[in-house]
């Protein structure tokens, strides 16, 4: 290797095995960056690597590396950044890095450290400014009685997630700058105190998974940094934070805000119309009893909504003002599961361009908010796709989606949508859709998974139904369609029970046994009450487990958590690989 060396950067490739001894790191005397993430390298990682003089910047993370060598810093030593995310390294944590006087930035989360930390150890580092320890098995403590609060670093980023906090840390109250803060998946209790929104410049806030109730008042009402907060999975009631025109990401799903006082009302508040760069609002399981939020068609920037499992109801018709409004971005709508009606009206989909295009025509990237700091937050939705809940955790931009399953629609499937290209996922179940399917459904090539099961259509299955090869799901169930059902690759490779409950289909996926008075025998069951008993996707890998070993592998993946999410980020990575279709993260159990 060159002595005069600055910067090493073999990211994101396919390297695995150890270092080798031939990677002499001792004699790389100029090195300053050094970034080796994204790869599949094992073994421990040098202490030699803290003795070099001018190294700024070690970048390790999603290896496998299993030990980091306790060392010795030289009293010259400059270190600013040290990545060890999505690693496997294990035991208590390592003091040395207590030494690192010039550290700014601190990634140790998706480990298996254990033990305690002190944070007021960690605090005597003056320079950090960004620390994340989450999903580790480390018990996290700060003696506030010790705090000098003018030595605390001035902390800009904390990720604290799943790390056993029962309370909110009350060291943060003084936190200033504080931008990004992630205390989800812990174990905090009861109410959300007031002054979190009184930190100046908080651009993130994710306490999601805890088991909070309330927020404390007075509440602030003018939070202007702000772009992304996500409450979701807690058991919230009463009035939500007001929301600031800079927003970007809201998540409030799976709460239980149907306490909400009477002058605000069961309803979606109409200042959500002011956030005109709000792109993933998820209202979902949120219990809300109002019509159709017509005044979210002024945010043209709207790229995913979810109101699922809620108690929204009427038509989902709008004014002539606001139906002119062009939804041009919105990709994902997840209206399920609430009380809807009426005909589809052509216009209601007319101006949803995004769903139009040819998907060659749409740069692939994923949908996430970016912060201050340059870090992204992965905006996520759980959407019902192949017969199944899934939660996407990259929501890549090119991915489509529409849900209007168990409401109360009626008329014909609007031949507009014959006209989205671009569409992966239709999900018209448990309606009144009466009519036949648009023989020009053929156009919909990128469609992966189509449910019109339990309505009223008529008529034949249309021939170009056999032509969508990427179509992986298809439940055409209980309707009143005749003739025989097409021959064809695709169609072949379905189940019986695609076709079965129409009295008048036959072929040689349909035995005789599934028709004649099925429909009639078997009562039908509302999508929204299959939604407890939907398959939980980190259980799926039970059917992985018998390729790579029954026994080593699904034990650990079903009783450990932190097995599941490194399981799962190398099922991804490999995945991705594969299968360029492949444009989702699953998102393990919480």
């Amino acid at each position: 290797m060159a002595k005069n060396l600055n910067h090493i950067d073999l990211s994101y490739n396919s390297l695995s095995g150890e270092v080798s001894s031939s990677f002499h790191v001792e004699g790389l005397l100029n090195l300053v960056n050094l970034d080796l993430s994204y790869n599949s390298i094992n073994g421990s990682i040098s202490s030699v690597l803290f003795t070099l003089p001018y190294l700024k910047s070690i970048r390790l993370s999603f290896n496998h590396f299993s030990k980091l060598e306790e060392f010795t810093i030289i009293s010259s030593s400059i270190l600013e950044s040290l990545e060890l995310r999505s690693n496997d390294q294990s035991g208590p944590f390592p003091k040395s890095i207590l030494q690192l006087g010039s550290l700014y930035r601190l990634d140790l989360s998706s480990n298996k450290f254990t033990g305690s930390v002190q944070l007021d150890e960690l605090f005597g580092l003056t320079s950090l400014s960004e620390l994340h320890l989450s999903y580790n098995n480390l018990s996290i403590s700060w003696n506030a009685s010790n705090y000098d609060l003018l030595s605390i670093p001035n902390i800009n980023v904390l990720g604290l997630a799943s790390c056993n906090f029962k309370t909110f840390p009350n060291f943060l109250i003084n936190q200033s700058g504080l931008g990004s803060l992630d205390l989800s998946d812990n174990q905090i209790h009861g109410i959300v105190p007031n002054w979190i929104w009184k930190l100046p410049y908080l651009d993130k806030l994710n306490i999601s998974h805890n088991f909070l109730t309330n927020f404390q008042r007075p509440m602030t009402n003018h939070i202007p940094n702000l772009i992304l907060l996500d409450l979701h999975n807690n058991q919230l009631q009463g009035p939500i934070p007001m929301f600031h025109q800079s927003v970007i990401y809201l998540d409030y799903s799976t709460n239980n805000f149907s306490s909400i006082p009477q002058d605000i009302g069961l309803v979606v508040p109409k200042s959500l119309s002011h956030c005109s760069s709000l792109k993933v609002l998820d209202i979902g399981s949120t219990q809300i009893l109002c019509g159709f939020p017509c005044f979210l068609k002024y945010i043209p920037t709207l790229s995913v909504l979810v109101l699922r499992n809620n108690k929204f109801h009427g038509t989902i018709e709008c004014s002539h003002s606001q139906a002119d409004k062009h939804w041009k971005m919105i990709q994902i709508v997840d209206i399920s599961c609430n009380n809807f009606n009426g005909k589809l009206q052509e216009k209601y989909f007319a101006t949803w361009d995004r769903m139009m295009q040819d998907e060659v025509d749409v740069i692939p990237d994923f949908i996430h908010t970016r912060n201050k700091d340059c870090s992204y937050y992965q905006d996520s939705v759980t959407v019902s796709i192949k017969g199944q809940q899934m939660k996407f955790v990259k929501i890549l931009a090119i991915f489509t989606a529409i849900d209007f399953s168990s409401n109360h629609f009626e008329g014909p499937i609007p031949q507009v949508l014959m006209e989205f290209k671009a569409i992966h996922v239709l999900n018209f179940s448990n309606n009144g859709i009466s009519g036949e399917i648009p023989s020009t459904i053929g156009n919909l090539k990128q469609l992966e998974s189509l449910d019109l099961s339990n309505n009223s259509l008529v008529g034949v299955i249309p021939v170009q139904l056999a032509s969508l090869s990427f179509l992986s799901y298809l439940n055409l169930s209980f309707n009143h369609l005749v003739g025989k059902i097409p021959t064809g690759t695709q169609l072949q490779s379905f189940q019986a029970s695609s076709f079965e409950g129409n009295k008048g289909l036959y072929g040689p996926l349909l035995p005789e046994k599934l028709n004649g008075n099925r429909q009639d025998e078997l009562p039908l069951q509302p999508a929204c009450e299959r939604l407890a008993c939907s398959i939980d996707w980190n259980f799926l890998s039970v059917e992985l487990g018998f390729v790579f070993g029954l026994g080593i592998i699904i034990c650990p993946l079903l009783f450990w958590k932190k097995w599941r999410v490194s399981y799962w980020k190398l099922a991804d990575k490999i995945l991705c690989r594969i299968f360029q279709r492949m444009y989702f993260e699953y998102a393990t159990d919480r």
